[in-house]
């Protein structure tokens, strides 16, 4: 790893954006000395820092760790790639989220099921009274579980393909 050839590729990046030290140090939460230690190659980044500055120069961790840029078909390779193991992980959380939905609706009938039972002599039993209580709770349980685990694992795959698309353009 040279650290000249890292802090020359880091200035170059920079520049490309047309901001000064300050101002890049500013975005890293650095001083501007910092900054041109970096780039002189007499000290390099922390590893969280130098994730925030490829997200920021849009950049691939390797190629800051290289001081220069992949080519480009490399990049495209690499970006479809990873496209395509997005994809494929869209169609698996959809899979789960048809079980997920499919779960939400049981939750629904036996919630629905509680409310048509309530009104009938068949709830002065109290075996079925417990049985309904238990059920009322595991519907109300299948509905939360369904909706957390829909709901994080969407957002979490819509964020990465979407920032993958930023990158792509």
């Amino acid at each position: 790893m040279n650290q000249r050839k890292i802090g020359m590729f880091l200035k170059e990046l920079r520049k490309e954006k047309g901001l000064t030290q300050e101002q890049f140090a500013e975005v890293v939460n650095v001083s501007n000395r910092t900054v041109s230690r970096w780039e002189n190659g007499n000290n390099m980044p922390d590893l969280d820092i130098l994730i925030e500055i490829s997200d920021y120069y849009e950049v691939d961790l390797r190629e800051i760790l290289d001081g220069e840029r992949k080519n480009k078909n490399m990049k495209n390779e690499v970006e479809e790639t990873v496209l395509k193991a997005v994809d494929y992980t869209n169609t698996e959380l959809e899979r789960n989220n048809k079980r997920v939905r499919l779960c939400n609706a049981i939750a629904m009938l036996l919630i629905l099921i509680y409310l048509l039972v309530e009104e009938t002599s068949l709830y002065d039993n109290v075996y079925i009274r417990n049985g309904i209580y238990m059920a009322r709770g595991m519907a109300v349980g299948m509905l939360l579980t369904g909706l957390v685990i829909s709901s994080k694992y969407g957002l979490k795959i819509r964020a990465f393909k979407q920032r993958m698309l930023r990158r792509q353009r």
